[in-house]
């Protein structure tokens, strides 16, 4: 070869950069470096331009590849060399190299893919207008047999990335076009693994463009993209994407929002467990949508309904013979219990019911490890009582009632722990909140009487309320369950047991019962009116008829005259017919306490209808077993009854003076 044919190349730098060695032609290119500098510094554009076409044209393109590979390493020195005044040249540098990336000689490629990345390295922002072809030719190489090529495609395509995010007038809308063509070529299942996470984020954000025309590309495109996805899901980087669609699904542009959520509702669909560790996320982004009312809206609620319903389905109990899963497709229960937490509080009643029905879920299927979370659920779930909905607290108390029962030894008879606890924080609740307690407390206690046993509820709200310190709120929780008890069809069981007291545990309950219940006399007298215990009932009206006569005792007299002449109490109004002296003389004694009343003439009216009998004399037939009965110490009952009675007498004593005090000193 003359120098010449190659000039401003000396003959040496030709040879070698025809050489075999990779050596030899990298020393070469160093050489090409310096002279390209000193063209620089001169100013001579002449042989610049010479130099671009003698290794563009006739090295880059000959037909022999170590010549190829030579023209390929020349041009990236050129590029180097040329430093900032590389972009006057970016035509000529970058063409040559494209041509070569699909050269049918591996090394050539991979060459090129080396050449290009040292090049782009220098152009940065130069390169923009010709990314398109770039990106056009660096995609083919995804499919390329050989691992090194395809290597080196990966090297420049991060590259290439960091250029364009760091660009802000990248015209993405001209780059749909190419991806698109790319998308449908033989290789676009590995193709779409590989790009489609990187461009999503911009591909979604054109979907907020003003201009509609690129809008509706944009979207047309994206549901392209996700019918390749659906028929290809086996090649497709879930993961990589799913945070982007949750980011764009909390958008406030209803289609960027819809699109957001249909894809995470296929991602659920397609990739299944592995989606597990991305639910508090596409919870945070889904939950609140349940709640959308609007027309407008209406579509993406429910496409919000069918990710949760779907994303719930992949939390199953694990089986005996299952494996563990990898810590990657494992649920972040922390993480997820805290979205659910922040809807419980923020949310609308919608998007409550939701929450609560995953808390159900999780302490049905996973309940030994959301038991290391109860702490942080219990709280705001007694919180989420006072909701003014029903279905919300009832959903609630299905939790809490879960939470209650489950016991870590399944063989237990006794309550667990967690009933004990949530119980006396229940009742701390309602201590605390005597709005709640006034206008959902029977609500509450009644539902959590078919949930869980009312028996035990009943046991445990009385011993600790003999305890309670505070009389006046101990005298409202024992009237409210006394209500509840003599009123309400889900205690009939309860009833039943108390009134027939036909065993050891039915007569250790009403003594339990007893000992809360003096705080209210008329509670108590009820308790022993359903039990049977007239002759005890009879004691406790003397009792009463010596104390002060309040306007809240008179009240309640009335509510139990009423509860007398309820269906509840027809065993109690048959029972008159036995002639039982002790019924009758308690009776008696409940009119004698009533001023001449509505009430009074209630209760008057009912003894005129019982046959003539000598109340002090005959024999009386009793209509009930007392085979148990007689067990009971009622002489012990009965002072506590007094000493209750005491406390609440010296405690509104004590109020009536400070008030005579405060009215004195004002």
């Amino acid at each position: 070869m003359a120098d010449k044919d190659y000039a401003p190349l000396s003959t040496a730098c030709v040879r070698a950069l025809n050489d075999r060695m990779y050596e030899r032609r990298k020393a070469a290119a160093l050489e090409i470096e310096k002279m390209v500098k000193d063209f620089v510094t001169v100013q001579n554009i002449t042989q610049i331009k010479k130099l671009l076409k003698v290794l563009g044209s006739e090295f880059a393109k000959s037909q022999n590849p170590h010549m190829r590979k030579g023209g390929l390493i020349g041009l990236a020195a050129m590029a180097i060399g040329l430093g900032k005044d590389s972009g006057k040249y970016t035509e000529e540098l970058i063409s040559p190299i494209l041509s070569c990336l699909a050269d049918s000689d591996s090394r050539v490629r991979y060459y090129a893919c080396e050449s290009l990345y040292n090049v782009v390295k220098v152009l940065r922002e130069n390169i923009i207008p010709h990314f398109n072809d770039i990106f056009s030719a660096i995609s083919k190489l995804v499919a390329d047999p050989d691992q090194t090529v395809k290597n080196g495609s990966e090297l420049l395509d991060r590259l290439l990335k960091d250029i364009v995010t760091e660009k802000s007038s990248f015209e993405i809308e001209s780059f749909i076009p190419v991806l698109r063509e790319r998308m449908y070529a033989k290789d676009r299942s590995e193709l779409m693994s590989k790009y489609l996470p990187e461009f999503l984020d911009p591909l979604f954000s054109i979907l907020d463009d003003s201009s509609p025309e690129i809008s509706t590309m944009c979207e047309n495109q994206l549901g392209e993209f996700l019918d390749n996805i659906k028929k290809n899901p086996g090649n497709v980087d879930f993961p990589a994407m799913i945070n982007i669609l949750i980011l764009h699904s909390q958008s406030n542009n209803v289609l960027l929002q819809m699109m957001a959520i249909t894809w995470i509702q296929e991602f659920v669909s397609l990739a299944g467990m592995d989606m597990l560790p991305y639910t508090s996320g596409i919870l945070n982004s889904v939950l609140p949508c349940l709640a959308y009312e609007t027309e407008n809206l209406k579509t993406v609620r429910e496409i919000s309904r069918g990710v949760n319903e779907n994303l719930m389905k992949l939390i199953e109990k694990p089986s005996k013979n299952q494996v563990e899963p990898s810590k990657s497709g494992q649920l972040d229960l922390e993480d997820t219990i805290g979205v659910l937490i922040k809807q419980l509080q923020n949310s609308s009643h919608q998007s409550k019911v939701a929450p609560l029905k995953w808390f159900f879920h999780l302490f049905i299927q996973i309940p030994e490890q959301m038991f290391d979370h109860v702490s942080l659920v219990t709280p705001v779930l007694l919180q989420t009582l006072s909701d003014h909905s029903d279905e919300v607290v009832i959903l609630d108390l299905d939790v809490l009632a879960k939470i209650s029962s489950y016991h870590a030894d399944p063989t237990s008879s006794t309550t667990s722990i967690h009933f004990k606890q949530f119980i006396k924080s229940l009742l701390k609740l309602f201590n605390a909140d005597r709005v709640l307690l006034e206008n959902k407390g029977s609500f509450i206690i009644r539902q959590l009487c078919v949930l869980l046993r009312a028996e035990d509820i009943y046991k445990s709200l009385s011993e600790l309320l003999v305890l309670e310190d505070n009389l006046k709120f101990s005298r409202l929780m024992v009237e409210t369950l006394s209500t509840i008890l003599l009123t309400s069809s889900e205690l009939f069981d309860l009833r039943t047991n108390l009134k027939e007291l036909n065993s050891k545990e039915s007569c250790q309950l009403f003594c339990c019962l007893y000992q809360t219940w003096s705080h209210s006399q008329i509670a108590t007298i009820s308790l022993c009116l359903l039990a049977g215990c007239y002759s005890h009932t009879v004691d406790l009206i003397h009792i009463v008829g010596e104390q002060e006569v309040t306007v809240e005792m008179l009240s309640e007299l009335d509510r139990l005259i009423q509860l007398i002449e309820s269906p509840i109490f027809t065993f109690l109004r048959m029972e008159l017919l036995s002639g039982d002296k002790d019924l009758i003389s308690a009776l008696y004694g409940l009119l004698m306490l009533l001023p001449q009343s509505e009430a009074f003439r209630l209760i008057q009216n009912r003894l005129a209808c019982v046959p003539h009998i000598e109340i002090n004399a005959g024999k009386i037939t009793r209509g009930r077993s007392t085979k148990y009965i007689d067990e009971i110490d009622f002489n012990s009952l009965l002072e506590h009854f007094q000493e209750i009675s005491m406390k609440h007498h010296m405690a509104r004593r004590k109020a009536k003076t400070s008030k005579l005090m405060a009215k004195s000193s004002a």
